[in-house]
């Protein structure tokens, strides 16, 4: 049986050259498809990694009480305080509880493929532990900006998606000017946004002593437990004690949601299609070689190894049309840098898409069951072609 399916298959795969038009039916409709899908994942897996690659196990945040996220948070100079002197805690090389309070606020900056078009990005003023909060963030040109002076340093993906950003360039913020004196770059959220000094921009934006948020370093991941307890505990306060990680997962759900919804509803679309495509190309395939059938089923060859040889064909196209499809997505999308609105500040995040392993396999084996599907049925017709009508029909 098994001799008698690849003899049938290697025939049938030999012949496919003679049939390249309709088999490019199969190999285009699938590689839309999988490119489609695979890109649309990317830009999913993207955004999300991007997002909670920001947060660390070690550092929580903490915000006022069923605020939910930064933008919506804030308490004055006395909370910060109380919240800084938490058990579970680490110290920094000065002794000093490793806490900073931040603020944040939404300023506009032109695009740089369009500075006629604006778009919201983030400023957050930020304390000296807010550097060593996040050790991943590095200066890669100019300097830190000097406390009490209005200056910025902007990160890497602000730079590359936004006009006047350059060292030296002056942005124009909520009335007042402020000067860039540095680039840097963390390789995820943050990279998205401005930092200035938290004194000055509670100063230039009217926030008295008021933060959004305070940014802790915790001694171990389980001491968010104990801090979160004695915050609890603390009459004087009503905040949320989060895992930073936990924090960037939650801001991402939403968009990740909608966004995978799409692909699925788009691939489902485009799938249908190259089922029918799949169905009209295997049929004429059949119809093409009734003479090849017949000689085969009067030989001696089964009805079963000729079923299995129209799938295997059915298969074989749609996978070559996924890697198609893949290839095609990882060239032109793979690292693509991006922006688009984060779900929690309504800001912009830039992004890069990822195509990964994972989503590849995912996209072939889809292209895979579609060409399962829509050969299955000539395959069917293949296997219960009686000889003699065979004959009669070549």
């Amino acid at each position: 049986m098994f001799k008698q399916i690849l003899a049938i298959t290697l025939m049938n795969v030999r012949s496919i050259p003679e049939r390249w038009g309709p088999s490019l039916v199969i190999i285009i409709g699938l590689a839309g498809v999988v490119a489609v899908f695979t890109a649309l994942l990317a830009m999913a897996n993207g955004f999300s990694s991007t997002l909670q690659s920001a947060g660390r196990d070690d550092n929580a945040i903490v915000l006022r009480g069923q605020s939910g996220a930064e933008l919506n948070s804030g308490f004055g100079g006395d909370s910060v305080q109380l919240i800084k002197l938490g058990p579970g805690i680490r110290k920094g090389p000065d002794g000093q509880p490793l806490a900073a309070g931040e603020i944040m606020v939404i300023t506009e900056l032109a695009r740089r493929d369009d500075p006629t078009a604006v778009a919201n990005v983030t400023l957050r003023g930020v304390e000296p532990a807010s550097f060593a909060i996040r050790p991943q963030l590095r200066m890669v040109a100019g300097r830190e900006f000097e406390p009490g002076k209005r200056e910025v340093i902007v990160g890497a993906g602000i730079v590359g998606q936004f006009a006047n950003t350059d060292l030296g360039d002056t942005l124009r913020m909520r009335g007042s000017d402020w000067t860039i004196v540095g680039h840097f770059a963390a390789g995820d959220a943050n990279d998205s946004e401005v930092w200035v000094d938290l004194g000055t921009a509670q100063s230039a934006f009217n926030r008295g002593n008021s933060v959004s948020a305070v940014r802790v370093g915790l001694e171990s991941p389980a001491a968010i437990e104990t801090l979160r307890a004695a915050l609890a505990a603390d009459p004087r306060l009503a905040v949320d004690v989060t895992e930073e990680k936990a924090y960037y997962s939650a801001q991402t759900r939403g968009v990740r949601q909608t966004i995978e919804a799409l692909a699925f509803v788009v691939t489902f679309i485009m799938g249908l299609g190259a089922i029918f495509a799949a169905l009209n190309t295997m049929y004429a395939a059949v119809s093409a070689r009734t003479r090849e059938i017949a000689t085969l089923r009067a030989i001696g060859f089964g009805g079963l190894p000729v079923l299995a040889s129209v799938m295997v064909e059915a298969v074989l196209l749609s996978l070559v049309g996924g890697l198609v499809g893949a290839v095609a997505a990882y060239l032109l999308f793979n690292g693509l840098s991006v922006s688009t609105l984060s779900q929690a500040s309504f800001t912009q995040v830039v992004f890069e898409f990822a195509v990964t392993p994972r989503l590849v396999l995912t996209g072939l084996v889809i292209a895979m069951l579609i060409g399962f599907v829509g050969g299955l049925l000539p395959a069917i017709r293949a296997a219960r072609m009686q000889v003699t009508t065979a004959l009669r029909t070549a």
